[in-house]
């Protein structure tokens, strides 16, 4: 099928929209309780009024603290060298969600299990109820939680209208590749994370961003049964092939390789992904998107909705922070990974130096065939170097490549 008449934005969202009807989406979404599947929630769809709150600081007069009544959530980073001033800075992000309203949990845990046509008393109902809990905790806007990190204290917050709060602040001077750790003593009850630590990552070197979602972790993201599976009822399984290579790419890159692990999953999901990515994986920071979804139904939309645009943005937040480092993106051909990291190749030049796609063949992952038609790809790395680029099916074919990009230095802008 000619594609020759769309920009690869324009394609990827096409083609996204086209797998969502033909897998009716909007017919699983609805029977889980959103009344408009293809309307992105309030504070998912209107993020420049989170940004307008809060350069406009309309939550400060009203912020309260945490108390242990409240869920909190402490989400690892990476700490930068700020070039302006020399500093090590770091953007510290933290949760709070008030807990949950059993006969609501209740509910929705019926309707996940209904909907991927397992019987009411399914044994499976253990997993789907603790799973589900994140999505349906009410948040807490205008909360400032107090960490400790060594014998310093952080104010973060107040949390914005998607009870999060996102600071950057000065930290304290330390060697990269280390690691420093912090807590909070308030919030500190079950379902809670109540501890975090920062990673150094210094001005130069190599770093590696990569999509999570069917690129190393089994997803079905264009399967909405698929999706529901296998985030709430089966235990979370890598990609075949995808653990080996990047165990390699560790051994072989240095020690201080920052690692980043950016999926269009909300991130009512940080807990479960970041077990799933500690068992299998590097250590890295996990970025997911900032909006909280009241119903599990946001998490289909949330996969399959705007995650181009998405993916550029937080790459974009990333290069403001390691503007000097070498940077190899891993991604899939089930969404608009490909689309998404041939923008940011040609909007910040020389910054990416390798671009590796995983051509899913699994159709409940791919959703339709022209995903992974090979016009596809050459569209969304237009005027890109050809040895820059690679499509896979097979992992081990991968290592090869990161060698010889490695060290054959980087590609001029």
């Amino acid at each position: 099928m000619a594609h020759k008449s769309h920009t690869p934005s324009t394609l990827a969202s096409t083609m996204q929209m086209r797998t969502r009807k033909e897998k009716k989406f909007d017919e699983i979404e609805s029977s889980l309780g959103l009344a408009k599947s293809s309307t992105v929630p309030l504070a998912q769809g209107k993020s420049w009024l989170t940004s307008w709150l809060n350069r406009l600081k309309i939550l400060q007069p009203f912020a309260k603290p945490a108390t242990d009544n409240d869920v909190v959530w402490l989400l690892d980073n990476t700490a930068y060298r700020s070039l302006r001033t020399g500093t090590w800075q770091a953007e510290f992000v933290a949760a709070v969600f008030e807990r949950e309203d059993k006969e609501t949990l209740m509910e929705m845990v019926t309707a996940v299990v209904r909907a991927t046509g397992l019987s009411d008393d399914a044994a499976e109902r253990a997993t789907v109820e603790e799973r589900v809990l994140p999505f349906l905790w009410d948040i807490r806007p205008a909360t400032i939680v107090t960490v400790d990190q060594v014998s310093k204290e952080l104010k973060l917050g107040p949390t914005n209208i998607n009870g999060l709060s996102s600071n950057v602040l000065n930290v304290f001077s330390s060697n990269k590749g280390s690691l420093l750790k912090a807590s909070t003593k308030i919030g500190g009850g079950w379902g809670s994370i109540a501890k975090m630590q920062t990673y150094y990552a210094g001005e130069d070197g190599w770093g590696i961003i990569s999509d999570i979602d069917d690129t190393i972790k089994v997803t079905m993201t264009s399967d909405p049964v698929g999706i529901l599976r296998e985030t709430f009822i089966s235990s979370p399984a890598p990609i075949p092939g995808m653990p080996e290579l990047y165990a390699d790419i560790k051994s072989f890159l240095p020690n201080d390789t920052a690692w980043f692990y950016l999926s269009a999953s909300p991130y009512n999901l940080y807990p479960f992904l970041k077990q799933f990515r500690r068992k299998y994986y590097p250590p890295g920071t996990l970025i997911l998107r900032d909006s909280s979804w009241k119903t599990v139904a946001g998490l289909l939309s949330a996969l399959t909705l705007r995650t181009e645009e998405y993916k550029v943005d937080r790459m974009k937040k990333i290069n403001t922070w390691l503007p000097r480092r070498k940077m190899i993106v891993i991604g899939d051909s089930t969404q608009s990974d490909p689309e998404a990291y041939g923008e940011m190749y040609r909007t910040v030049p020389g910054w990416i130096q390798l671009i590796l796609i995983r051509k899913a063949t699994n159709i409940a992952a791919v959703g339709i065939d022209e995903k992974n038609e090979a016009e596809r790809f050459e569209k969304a790395f237009q005027d890109i170097p050809r040895d820059a680029w690679h499509v896979f099916e097979d992992p081990a074919e991968c290592m090869d490549i990161v060698m010889k990009t490695t060290q054959q230095g980087q590609h001029e802008p």
